[in-house]
């Protein structure tokens, strides 16, 4: 992360009143088990963080939506609050804070260091235990306070449930305006909560299917500028923009290879015939992978770049297929009732989540890779398009409005119990979500 820095608060026993306090071993007292069918939301409180302007209680806002937005966590009312906190650096009465049953508690400081800087300092109590659970300070600039607080709910996320955040991320999707006949569609990103909207492009062109590199900031997309469908590569820190070719009749965009130096995609050739290929960016060279009469389409890579799930109708309707990645082994996973499309592996590589069109429905589900274990995350109007957060627990996707509105963006975890509409200013579409920022 540029311009951030960090480093471990420890409260030691030199202290008043604090000799027997110590930071938990790697299995603390209180934690969530992410793996259980179901996970009742974890009481925690998260105090407006000490400052001299509204910064704190900012901050502190935006971890306790991050952590309720996940559905793991439940933000007790700060109306509920006995105790004031007036120092984070000392313990807090636990006993105040067991009464609401407050199992975790977050306490915090952001101040202005000499050379303007911002420093924010958070600790992580088990109110139970009487313990310190973590304590970290962040250095940035002021620009960059929202990603602290991002961070921050990260590692709350982390300590509490053994596996990684996804706070600290954007997603790359489509920003739709305009009459339904006329939609302007520009390529936008913003913060994964919906803050921070920024326009990559200015909707002269029609922009479609962006989608994240997972080793870098880098996306790629399809861009009608000449009147024909060309993929583009964005780095989007400086705005460098590199034409990677013309595909006339493209499906869907490239998706990158785990290490960034491929993208795969669907091309349509001369034949008449929708088949997968590769791209290797370097030399430009593309690779064949599947040659049948039927739409092969929307391949997406397993996280170790060994597989390939893609859609195929070769028997009869849409369905998922997986292959190696040099297109030997293809293998029919799904067999449910309905057509299933835009399949994407997880980054965990357990799951594939995917588009299904039954009985007159649109539903956003997932499988293992096997194509068993099949489970119904989202049923609705339209909607498709799923993308996984970096730690493989929460998918987003679009939806369309009944009534001829417009689609918009959606999340929903594993349970398929939190599903939570993502606020956009517009219409806007097919999501794809970052890996964790440096």
């Amino acid at each position: 992360m540029k311009h951030l820095f960090k480093t471990i608060l420890l409260i030691g026993a030199m202290m008043s009143g604090m000799s027997t306090l110590a930071v938990l071993p790697a299995h603390a007292l209180v934690e969530i088990d992410v793996n259980k069918g179901n996970v009742e939301p974890l009481p925690i409180a998260i105090t407006d963080f000490l400052s001299g302007d509204a910064m704190g209680a900012e901050i502190a806002g935006i971890v306790a939506a991050d952590l309720q937005r996940s559905g793991l966590f439940a933000p007790i009312d700060k109306g509920a609050f006995i105790e004031k906190i007036s120092n984070p650096d000392v313990a807090p009465r636990f006993e105040d804070w067991k009464v609401i049953n407050a199992q975790a508690l977050v306490t915090g400081r952001v101040s202005q260091e000499a050379d303007g800087r911002l420093k924010a300092e958070f600790r992580l109590w088990d109110t139970f235990a009487g313990q310190q659970l973590a304590g970290e300070q962040f250095f940035a600039n002021k620009a960059n306070s929202r990603r602290i607080a991002h961070i921050i709910a990260d590692a709350i996320y982390e300590r509490l449930t053994g596996e990684k955040g996804y706070f600290d991320t954007r997603v790359v999707f489509i920003d739709e305006s305009g009459a339904k006949t006329a939609r302007k569609k520009r390529l936008a990103i913003m913060d994964q909560d919906g803050a921070n909207v920024r326009y990559l492009s200015d909707g002269r062109s029609m922009a479609m299917t962006p989608r994240f590199s997972p080793t870098r900031q880098e996306i790629t997309y399809m861009s009608y500028e000449s009147g024909q469908p060309q993929v583009y590569l964005l780095q989007i820190e400086t705005g460098q923009r590199e034409l990677v070719g013309n595909f006339p009749g493209m499906t869907f965009a490239p998706r990158f290879s785990p290490d960034g130096q491929k993208v795969i995609m669907s091309l349509l050739r001369d034949d008449g015939n929708s088949n997968i290929f590769s791209m290797d960016l370097r030399s430009r060279t593309t690779t064949r992978l599947t040659n049948s009469s039927a739409i092969d389409t929307s391949p997406s890579y397993s996280p170790d770049g060994s597989k390939v799930v893609f859609t195929s109708d070769r028997g009869g309707q849409p369905q998922i297929y997986v292959m190696g990645a040099d297109g030997s082994g293809q293998t029919r996973v799904s067999f449910g009732g309905g057509s299933y499309s835009t399949p994407v592996w997880s980054p965990r590589g357990d799951l594939i989540a995917f588009t299904k069109q039954s009985g007159g429905q649109f539903q956003i589900g997932v499988m293992k890779t096997d194509g068993s274990g099949e489970r119904i995350l989202s049923t609705g109007f339209q909607q498709e398009g799923p993308t996984w957060a970096p730690n493989g627990r929460v998918v987003m996707f679009f939806r369309d409005q009944p009534g001829g509105g417009g689609p918009k963006l959606y999340s929903v975890d594993l349970t398929g119990r939190n599903e939570q509409a993502i606020p956009t200013s517009g219409f806007a579409s097919d999501p794809a979500w970052s890996p964790l920022l440096d």
